[in-house]
């Protein structure tokens, strides 16, 4: 049954709920050795070991369709099958040199970036980093085999007989978020301040850390606080690098966090939903809830680490030593390239204009950071979510927002194509959005321009770049050719109108057309290239044979 649905903070998608077979994926697979059609006897070498009993692993379902194709099967969401997009396991007990072809078949979203080039990631026991599949490897199409139904195929060589893992995204888990945390907790740093805020279903932790210099958080000490989540939505991933590379910047002593730490208190809740997390769901809690869609009224036994959360935001609200200015909730995006926002709509023109500063600053500040993407709404349908509804119930001084990030990569006017992501850019990314609040409140007046440690400059914006380009493509000219170009063009701007059809895809007016990238030409050409690949990609096999036997 096909039905359309809202898949995330975000505009409408379209998702597929395929209801068949999924009675049978209650967990993931464990271990499962997989012989091909038709063999009897025991299990042997090249016959793959397929598992996704860890944490954050996904994997339901098996199914082999030759001695080298296999079918894979997500397990969808715990207590919830209409999402199912996170997948993550592992093979072993290949034979050196085997080829196989992997289709996952089971999607529950149709509409995706595997379409734009997106491609898993994949590393091994002696290969321990993360590394994308090559985009002309991986096919995203329509498969008459399974209905019309999209299926992602991509071939794999296993040059070396170890343990391999492949993901959708690259893996954050609970776990590597706690040992983090032990391991800042034990410098004992007197700006760093460690709080069980609460606990999951599970009983996990939901750990709340305050970052600020001491003496802003004595007693009847008035507080500027910028508020943080991520990880509300459990697959994804990259909310929990970008939340990384806040703290890992704000706890530095890089001469701006010093200064925001002068002047601000950060308080980050790092994952909201650390059951879905540790389980390897995409979209839901333990029990089944998109708690993005919870926020209005949360259940303290259904809903707990909402509910405290909201509870701890509402007493800062209300609170006469606190200016709760920012609230931030840290997203991942399945369907739109770059970095950017969604935030809210007012009446009110003050309210309107304060609304659109940071994320103007933050594009001005940060390269991969669209605002051609970014939007401002008051959708009905997004009642529930932390933006919406924080935006209602604190009060008018505080900005709240949804940072969205791609799970693919990022375009510019000036870039060939995508820039795909990777952790180290998603952590950088963090890094940069902190550092875009000293330029806040440097507008503002919070941080004096003393205090700055050294003259601050925002990126130029893409009238500035367009400005320069013009300038000295005038200056390189002769005259003679100046003039006659003059002559051609009674305005003297021929040479400016592809430029200026790139900016106007910036324009709040152009934001639906612009939303797939920040630049409609490359887009294009990295669309036509992708579709021209899923013609092909039922050939998948005979280009695996034409390919080295290198690991990518």
């Amino acid at each position: 049954m096909a039905e359309k649905r809202s898949d995330s903070d975000n505009e409408t998608e379209t998702g597929e709920d395929v209801i068949d077979d999924q009675d049978t994926m209650v967990g993931n697979v464990t271990n499962l050795q997989v012989l091909p059609p038709y063999h009897y006897g025991p299990a042997e070498k090249g016959h793959l070991c397929f598992d996704a009993a860890f944490e954050s692993g996904n994997l339901g379902r098996v199914s082999p369709v030759s001695d080298e194709e296999f079918d894979l099967f997500i397990r969808p969401d715990t207590c919830n099958a209409r999402y199912r997009v996170w997948f993550y396991f592992s093979v072993s007990n290949m034979l050196k040199g085997q080829r196989v072809i992997f289709n996952i078949v089971n999607f529950s979203k149709t509409k995706s970036l595997f379409r734009e080039g997106m491609t898993p990631v994949v590393k091994s026991a002696s290969r321990p980093k993360w590394q994308r599949l090559p985009s002309k490897q991986c096919f995203y199409y329509r498969s008459p085999r399974k209905q019309g139904e999209y299926i992602f195929t991509f071939p794999f060589v296993f040059d070396v007989d170890e343990l391999y893992y492949f993901a959708y995204c690259f893996p954050y888990t609970y776990t590597e978020l706690q040992a983090y945390l032990d391991v800042l907790e034990s410098q004992n740093l007197p700006y760093l301040r460690r709080e069980l805020l609460g606990v999951s279903v599970q009983q996990r932790r939901l750990d709340l850390l305050t970052i600020s210099h001491p003496a802003n958080l004595a007693d009847h000490v008035q507080q500027r606080v910028v508020f943080f989540t991520a990880r509300v939505h459990p697959g994804e991933t990259p909310a929990s690098f970008i939340c990384h590379g806040v703290i890992q910047f704000l706890v530095s002593q890089h001469s701006l966090a010093i200064l925001l730490r002068k002047y601000i208190v950060f308080k980050i809740v790092p994952i909201l939903n650390p059951d879905g997390v540790y389980l390897g769901n995409y979209r839901c809690s333990l029990m089944g809830y998109d708690l993005n869609r919870q926020w209005t009224d949360p259940s303290p036994w259904a809903h707990p680490t909402l509910h405290t959360t909201k509870s701890l935001l509402t007493s800062l609200d209300t609170s006469q030593n606190v200016d709760l200015d920012f609230y931030v909730d840290i997203h991942a995006h399945s369907t739109l390239m770059n970095a950017f926002m969604f935030g809210n709509t007012f009446d009110e023109g003050s309210r309107v204009e304060q609304q659109s500063v940071f994320p103007k600053l933050l594009s001005m500040n940060v390269e991969d950071f669209s605002m051609g993407n970014t939007c401002f709404n008051r959708d009905q349908i997004k009642s529930g979510t932390s933006r919406r509804c924080l935006a209602q119930e604190l009060g008018a001084n505080t900005l709240c927002y949804t940072l969205e990030v791609s799970f693919f990569g990022w375009m510019t006017n000036s870039s060939n194509g995508v820039i795909p992501y990777t952790a180290e850019a998603y952590t950088k990314l963090g890094r940069n959005l902190t550092q875009a609040f000293v330029h806040y409140y440097k507008f503002r007046g919070i941080i004096p321009e003393q205090a700055l440690p050294y003259p601050l400059a925002l990126r130029p914006t893409h009238r500035d770049l367009m400005k320069m380009m013009q300038s000295k493509s005038r200056q390189s000219l002769p005259k003679q050719a100046e003039s006659i170009d003059k002559s051609r063009s009674p305005r003297g701007k021929a040479s400016m109108g592809s430029s200026c059809s790139l900016l106007s895809a910036s324009k709040p007016g152009k934001q639906k057309n612009s939303r797939a990238s920040g630049n409609s030409d490359s887009s294009s050409v990295v669309s036509e290239k992708f579709s021209k690949m899923k013609v092909t990609g039922i050939n998948a096999p005979i280009e695996l044979r034409t390919r080295s036997r290198k690991f990518l």
